[in-house]
C-alpha cells in the first residue's frame, strides 16, 4: 500500500500496550501531571447548578479525549517508525508523506480496532506529520502569525506571547522524553548537542527563529525552553509610525542620522524590539554601501544589495572551535566595509565596534542591553573595563564620545506596547563627563481603566547637534520636527 516509503523489510509495528480505548475509563494520570481530587462538599455548601455541572462534564469529557488521542499518537508514532523508510523521507514531498502517514495510521487504527471519528482522524494525522517533519506539538504555535514567544516550563506547561501579554496556551507534551526528543532533533538539525554534561544550548531554527533550551538536572522541574519566533515580514518604519512605535517627526530625524552615516547604538530591555527598531533603521543606508553583519544568531533582515552576513559560532565538544563576535568583528575590518553592523555587543567585541566606528567605519550601528541613554554610556565602560583593556576613565570616556553620536532607547511598557520612549545625541566631553542632549521623549501621562498606557511622544525643543551635518549632505530639516508637542 505504501512501498515508495515503506522500509524493505518486513516489519511488524511493535506490541504496544493495551489498546487506547479501554484506557480512557480508567486511565492513571500521565506522567508529569498530578490529579487533585476534588474536596468533600461541606454539609452547609448549596449543590452546584445544572449549568456548572455540564460545563464540568463537558471540559471533563474533553480533557480525556485529548488523553485518548495522545495515547493513541504515540502508539502510531512508535509504528510509523518502524514502517517508515526514515532515510527516504528528505526525498519525500509534503503531499506524498501526508498520504502516507495516513495509510499507515489507518492500517494501525483497524489492527488494533480502534474507532475514531473524522475530526479525530485529521487531527491525528497532521499531528503525526508534525511529528515526523516538523516539531511536534510546537508546530501549531510556530505557524500562528500572532505568537512572538513560545516558552516551555516543562512538559506540561507551554506558555506563548500575543499582543505584547503572556498567557498559558493549551498545548503539552506526553512527558519529559517527549520533550526531550523535539529539543535533540532541533538541535542536532544545526550541528549542536545537549545533555547532562553540556545542559544548555543556542541554536536557530529552519526558519531563522531563535531558540534556547536547558535541560535537566540543571532545569529542576523540567526542560525549559524559549523561541522567539522570526517575523517573515520585516517592519519598516512606516508600519512602525503606524503602530506609535514613535512619530513621523523622529522617523524623519532618524533618516536623516542613518543617511548622513551617525554612529548609532539602539538600547533596551530583553523583549523591547531592539532587533526590530535596528533592521528598521537599516532601511535608511543606501543600496551601494557594503555592510557586513555580525550576530550570535542571524536575525537582522537587510535588504540591501550589498550584504556580508557572519554568525558567531560555540565551541564544540572538546572545548575547541570557537569563533567570537570579537573574532568576526576582527575580521570585518579587513573585508573593506563601508558600515558594520554588531547585532547585539555584550563583552570584549565592544572595543573593536568603538575603534571600527571612529575609523572610517561611519554609520555602524549596534544594540546594547541599558534602561535609559546615560545608563549605556556606563555599559560601555563596564564593557571596556570587563575586556581587559587598562585605560584611563578619561580617555576610555573620550574613545566613548568620540565614537557614538546617537542612542535611540527602545522600551517594552508594562502595558506589553514597545515606544521608542528616547533619542539621545552624544554631544562630546565636558571635563570628564560625557555630554549629552534628549531631542525627543516619550511622554507618559496615565493609565486606562484597562491598564492602557497613556501618552505622547514630544520633541524637547534642543536643536540638533549635527543639523550642519544634515544640511551639507542635504538633509536640511525644519525647524519644526524640534518644536515640543502642544497638547490640551
Amino acid at each position: 500500500m505504501f512501498s515508495r516509503y515503506k522500509k524493505t523489510k518486513d516489519a511488524s509495528p511493535q506490541p504496544v500496550a493495551a489498546a487506547a480505548a479501554a484506557k480512557t475509563a480508567t486511565k492513571p494520570a500521565p506522567a508529569g501531571e498530578t490529579r487533585v481530587a476534588e474536596p468533600p462538599k461541606p454539609v452547609a455548601m448549596r449543590k452546584p447548578g445544572p449549568i456548572v455541572e455540564a460545563r464540568s462534564a463537558a471540559q471533563d469529557r474533553d480533557k480525556k479525549r485529548r488523553e485518548r488521542l495522545q495515547d493513541i499518537k504515540l502508539e502510531l508514532h512508535r509504528a510509523l517508525l518502524d514502517n517508515l523508510n526514515l532515510a527516504a523521507l528528505d526525498q519525500a514531498s509534503e503531499a506524498d508523506l501526508k498520504t502516507e502517514i495516513q495509510a499507515i495510521a489507518q492500517e494501525t487504527l483497524q489492527e488494533k480496532s480502534i474507532v475514531l471519528n473524522r475530526e479525530e482522524r485529521q487531527t491525528l494525522n497532521q499531528e503525526l506529520y508534525d511529528e515526523v517533519k516538523g516539531l511536534g506539538p510546537l508546530e501549531p504555535l510556530l505557524k500562528d502569525e500572532s505568537v512572538s514567544d513560545i516558552l516551555v516550563n516543562g512538559p506540561q506547561q507551554i506558555f506563548i506571547e500575543q499582543n505584547g501579554k503572556l498567557k498559558l496556551s493549551d498545548v503539552t507534551f506526553k512527558d519529559e522524553r517527549h520533550l526531550l526528543r523535539i529539543i535533540d532533533k532541533i538541535v542536532s538539525a544545526v550541528g549542536r548537542r545537549v545533555d547532562e554534561s553540556n545542559p544548555y544550548v543556542d541554536a536557530r531554527l529552519q526558519d531563522g527563529s531563535r531558540f534556547n533550551a536547558m535541560v535537566p538536572p540543571i532545569a529542576v522541574d523540567g526542560s525549559l525552553v524559549s523561541i522567539r519566533k522570526f517575523k517573515k515580514d520585516k517592519l519598516g518604519i512606516d508600519d512602525l509610525v503606524r503602530f506609535g512605535a514613535f512619530t513621523e517627526e523622529m522617523a524623519v530625524y532618524l533618516q536623516a542620522a542613518v543617511a548622513c552615516r551617525l554612529n548609532v547604538i539602539v538600547s533596551g530591555g530583553t523583549g523591547s524590539g531592539k532587533t526590530t527598531t535596528l533592521n528598521a533603521l537599516s532601511s535608511f543606508i543606501d543600496d551601494s554601501e557594503r555592510i557586513l553583519t555580525i550576530e550570535d544568531t542571524a536575525e537582522l533582515q537587510l535588504q540591501q544589495t550589498h550584504v556580508g552576513r557572519m554568525e558567531s559560532r560555540p565551541p564544540n565538544v572538546e572545548g575547541k572551535g570557537a569563533v567570537t563576535p570579537r573574532d568576526c568583528l576582527k575580521n570585518a575590518l579587513r573585508m573593506r566595509p563601508d558600515r558594520i553592523i554588531v547585532g547585539e555587543t555584550r563583552g570584549e567585541e565592544v572595543i573593536d565596534m568603538l575603534q571600527a566606528m571612529n575609523t572610517g567605519h561611519d554609520g555602524s550601528m549596534t544594540t546594547i542591553h541599558a534602561n535609559s541613554a546615560r545608563d549605556g554610556i556606563s555599559r560601555l565602560e563596564n564593557m571596556i573595563a570587563m575586556a581587559g583593556i587598562e585605560m584611563p576613565l578619561k580617555a576610555m570616556r573620550s574613545q566613548i564620545s568620540s565614537a557614538v553620536n546617537l542612542i535611540v532607547q527602545a522600551s517594552r511598557l508594562q502595558d506589553g506596547s514597545r515606544r521608542m520612549t528616547s533619542i539621545t545625541e552624544v554631544t562630546g566631553m565636558e571635563g570628564e563627563v560625557i555630554s549629552m542632549q534628549e531631542l525627543f521623549r516619550f511622554q507618559r501621562v496615565g493609565l486606562t481603566p484597562d491598564n492602557k498606557i497613556i501618552g505622547h511622544f514630544t520633541a524637547t525643543g534642543v536643536r540638533s547637534h549635527y543639523s550642519e551635518r544634515f544640511k551639507m549632505w542635504g538633509y536640511d530639516l525644519p525647524p519644526s520636527i524640534y518644536e515640543p508637542f502642544r497638547g490640551d
